[in-house]
C-alpha cells in the first residue's frame, strides 16, 4: 500500500474535538445479534483498547446495543479519556423479535442520557445522536431536549442518524448539528443528497454499514482495484469513502483484532483519481 495522499485531510473537527476520519463502530462487540453480552467481554475490551493504540480516536456506540452492554464495555475499556471522542445514540428500542422500534419521547431521552453517562463513565457525552426520528413524536420535541442537554452541560455536541435532508434542515433550526449518521457505502448511495447537505454545511457524515459484505459483492470493480494495491475489497471500500468526501467519517465495526488492524490499514491506501472515479461510477 502507498502512503496517504498529501491533499486529503486525515482529520475532521467535531465541535472543539479534532478526530481522525476513520473511527470505530462498537456495535459488533455485542455479537451479530446485537443483543446480550459477548461470550468474552475481556476480548471486547481488548479490541477497543487496541483500536485506540492504532490511532483511532472516535468510537461510536448506542444505548440500544445489548441493550446497555455496548456502552458499558466502552466505559470499562476507555473511561473518560480526553484523547478519544465517544459518541452514543438514543431513540431506538429492540424487542425480543429483533425489531428496531423508534422512541423519541422527550421524557425517554431525558432518562436515557443519564443511563448512558453512567455506563460510559463520563460526566459529559461528547456526541449524542438521535438514533432515528420517531414517527409518533414531533422531531422538534425530541431535539428541544437535546438542546437543553447541551445547555445543561450533559452533552457537548448533537448528531442525527437515519434522517432526510428535510429533517436535517428542521433540526438545524433548533440545535447545532455536528454530525449525521446514515447508511452509505460504495454500493448504497441512497443518502447521497444528505451527504451533499453535510458537505454544504461542513457537518460530519458518518456512513454506517461502510463495508457491508452483501453490498460490496455487487461492485465487481472493487476486486480489480484491490488487486492493483495488494489490498482487500473492504480496505478499498473504506479508502473510497475517505477519498469520496472530506466530511466522511467511516466507523467500520468488528469484534476481530485482525479485521480491526486491516480496517485501520485502509487509511494508508491511496487510490488514484481514476480509481476513485471508477468506483464513483460503479455505484450508479
Amino acid at each position: 500500500m502507498s502512503d496517504q495522499p498529501a491533499n486529503r485531510s486525515d482529520t475532521f473537527d467535531i465541535g472543539e474535538h479534532t478526530v481522525h476520519r476513520l473511527g470505530f463502530g462498537a456495535m459488533r462487540l455485542c455479537g451479530e445479534g446485537i443483543i446480550g453480552a459477548p461470550d468474552d467481554e475481556e476480548h471486547a475490551r481488548e479490541v477497543l483498547r487496541r483500536a485506540v493504540e492504532l490511532g483511532v480516536d472516535f468510537v461510536d456506540t448506542a444505548d440500544s446495543y445489548g441493550p446497555g452492554v455496548d456502552e458499558r464495555l466502552v466505559g470499562e475499556a476507555l473511561g473518560d479519556r480526553e484523547d478519544v471522542l465517544v459518541a452514543t445514540k438514543v431513540g431506538l428500542l429492540r424487542n425480543l423479535e429483533g425489531d428496531w422500534l423508534a422512541h423519541g419521547a422527550p421524557e425517554y431521552i431525558e432518562n436515557q442520557v443519564r443511563c448512558s453517562l453512567d455506563r460510559l463513565r463520563v460526566d459529559t457525552i461528547d456526541l449524542y445522536q438521535l438514533h432515528r426520528p420517531d414517527p409518533d413524536t414531533p422531531l422538534e420535541d425530541s431535539l428541544e431536549v437535546f438542546a437543553t442537554l447541551v445547555d445543561d452541560g450533559l452533552v457537548r455536541e448533537v448528531g442525527l442518524s437515519n434522517v432526510s435532508v428535510d429533517q436535517l434542515e428542521t433540526a438545524r433550526e433548533i440545535v447545532d448539528v455536528a454530525t449525521v449518521q446514515n447508511r452509505y457505502n460504495v454500493a448504497d448511495r441512497s443518502s447521497a443528497d444528505v451527504l451533499a447537505a453535510c458537505e454544504a454545511y461542513d457537518i460530519g457524515f458518518i456512513p454506517w454499514a461502510p463495508i457491508d459484505a452483501d453490498d460490496l459483492a455487487t461492485v465487481p470493480e472493487l476486486e480489480a482495484v484491490a488487486e492493483a494495491h495488494d489490498a482487500t475489497t473492504r480496505q478499498v471500500a473504506l479508502a473510497w469513502l475517505l477519498a469520496h468526501s472530506e466530511v466522511t467519517l467511516p466507523i467500520p465495526g468488528t469484534s476481530s483484532l485482525e479485521h480491526l488492524e486491516s480496517n485501520v490499514a485502509a487509511t494508508h491506501l491511496s487510490l488514484t483519481d481514476e480509481e476513485v472515479a471508477r468506483l464513483d461510477d460503479a455505484g450508479h
